[in-house]
């Protein structure tokens, strides 16, 4: 399996690739649950967090929380 931070690269620098076509789910502690981002929503990755807009504020979700991206609603990455 490739690392989801070289995953993450591959997206957003691969020719190939289009951005909008993936979907991230990452757990959240507090909800016990886990959580949809769209990859477009991703501002910036910075060491081992995603920074990226929730409802119009800046957060942090950690690399290590990411479970599955899917394109086009098939699993193409998961842990």
């Amino acid at each position: 399996m490739i690392p989801i931070q070289n995953f993450l690269h591959k997206i957003k620098w691969d020719k190939k690739e289009k951005p909008e076509e993936y979907v991230l789910f990452y757990y959240d502690r507090v909800e016990d649950t886990l959580k949809e981002i769209k990859y477009t929503d991703i501002l910036r990755i910075e060491d081992n967090f995603l920074i990226l807009t929730i409802n119009g504020k800046e957060a942090n979700v950690p690399l290590h929380r990411i479970k599955k991206i899917l394109k086009k609603g098939e699993v193409v990455w998961e842990r």
